[in-house]
């Protein structure tokens, strides 16, 4: 229920504007938290909500499927990457089912976008190059940024996004790592996934979560400290970190996940991954089984999303 009115109420009770209400629909589907995913959204469901008003719309009663639909056709001539008009139909799908309490018809991204996704990665992960990577490591350590370098790190170990980094309980991870041998990434994942995400340990992850731990703040079961926000660390350590990871070549945390993948790849067929070799040369039968484990591991439902992280299977 909107916190000012109902369903039937204008926008559905969530606020008289509807930009407003759709972000407040957000913070109330994801509880007050998962601040990356909320703010990624938010501003999807911004765009749409301002191309609404340029239609005469300004009441979420009044969208529709069909207007959803018109918005896809509107994208297609601004000239936008088929994943970002795919990303933008998904969120307004996200706010909708929130505000209507579930009885929103949902519009399928591939269907009113008329295209697929082409996210392929065709150039091979900075992080995967171990000097690049450990330079970059010692460089945040240099600076004093050791819980950055404990996100890379987490991400190239471990595939972790870095929410999922910093808000990982960091005693939970040590403890099934050395009774399972295995690691079950819950904490701080996109969209608040809950689905069981084992990830075998190595000795890399081993050294990742000693780091880690070497970082945590006093009294933190995490690498927040007791009543730091994400929002606010993210603003400013892992923005700093950020920017020395530039230096070194590396575009962001994010590429620390592919690399991971990449790795895994290799581990999981022998061959190097598609990204790196230029094209694939493992199994056909190989190729896949490793994309659907990875793609388990990196916290993804289909095993097609592999190809951003490991490039091509043809």
């Amino acid at each position: 229920m909107g916190l000012y009115g109902g369903v039937g109420t204008r926008n559905h009770g969530y606020g008289r504007k509807m930009d407003y209400a759709g972000q407040q629909a957000l913070q109330a589907r994801y509880g007050g938290g998962h601040f990356s995913t909320v703010a990624t959204q938010g501003a999807r469901w911004s765009a749409f909500s301002g191309w609404a008003k340029e239609q005469g719309i300004k009441d979420m009663r009044d969208v529709t499927p069909e207007c959803v639909f018109a918005y896809a056709d509107a994208m297609r001539g601004q000239g936008l990457a088929v994943s970002t008009r795919q990303n933008r139909i998904s969120a307004i799908n996200t706010v909708m089912r929130q505000a209507r309490e579930g009885s929103w018809t949902t519009v399928s991204p591939r269907a009113a976008v008329g295209e697929s996704r082409s996210q392929v990665r065709t150039e091979a992960p900075a992080t995967l190059d171990p000097s690049r990577y450990q330079s970059a490591l010692a460089q945040l350590h240099a600076t004093g940024l050791n819980r950055a370098a404990a996100v890379l790190s987490l991400g190239r170990e471990c595939g972790m996004r870095s929410e999922e980094a910093v808000k990982a309980n960091l005693g939970r991870l040590l403890n099934e790592a050395a009774t399972v041998g295995s690691i079950n990434i819950q904490d701080g994942t996109k969209g608040g996934r809950d689905a069981p995400r084992w990830v075998p340990v190595t000795e890399g992850i081993r050294a990742a979560l000693a780091a880690a731990i070497a970082a945590r703040p006093a009294g933190s079961q995490n690498l927040l400290a007791p009543g730091e926000s994400f929002k606010a660390w993210r603003s400013g350590e892992l923005r700093a970190g950020r920017e020395i990871l530039h230096t070194h070549g590396i575009k962001g945390y994010h590429d620390a996940r592919a690399a991971y993948a990449c790795a895994r790849y290799a581990q999981l067929t022998g061959r190097p991954a598609p990204v790196v070799a230029g094209q694939r040369t493992a199994s056909k039968a190989d190729d896949r089984a490793a994309r659907l484990t990875i793609a388990g591991e990196l916290g993804h439902g289909r095993s097609d999303v592999a190809r951003a992280y490991v490039g091509s299977s043809r």
